[in-house]
């Protein structure tokens, strides 16, 4: 997973192996083998990497393109995965977005829409307190 990650990143960062060598001090050959799989990089050089794109270390080592589609998404960014929506409209909100929110069973979300972009799902609390900001309250 690293090395794809590594290869996908650099590429759309339209970075050659020499350009990225160099912002995080190691050698064309040694990225040429981070990105064959015939080298990991050592936690530093990890953390650099990750730094450099504005990718988690754990989405940069362990993020698999497969399961998702898409490719390592910024940091503070997440792709949950797919949901259905059943006969009723509810959708089951998966396990790791719930506990990096903190949704809690009871909990009161807002749907807001946009025909043109979709739509966003915000926790009741956060939704009124932006309310009460707009309002100067």
């Amino acid at each position: 997973m690293f090395h794809e990650n590594l290869v996908s990143l650099r590429r759309i960062n339209h970075m050659s192996q020499e350009e990225l060598a160099e912002k995080i001090g190691v050698s064309r050959q040694t990225i040429s083998k981070y990105e064959t799989g015939e080298a990991l990089p050592d936690i530093e050089k990890c953390k650099a990497l990750a730094d450099l794109f504005d990718v988690s270390m754990d989405d940069m080592v362990n993020y698999e393109k497969e399961a998702n589609g898409l490719g390592v998404p910024p940091r503070g960014k997440h792709i949950f995965g797919m949901v259905k929506v059943g006969d009723k409209g509810q959708i089951v909100i998966p396990a790791k977005a719930r506990k990096i929110f903190g949704i809690e069973p009871g909990d009161n979300l807002i749907v807001l829409g946009d025909e043109g972009q979709g739509l966003a799902i915000l926790m009741e609390k956060d939704f009124m307190e932006l309310v009460k900001s707009m309002r100067g309250i």
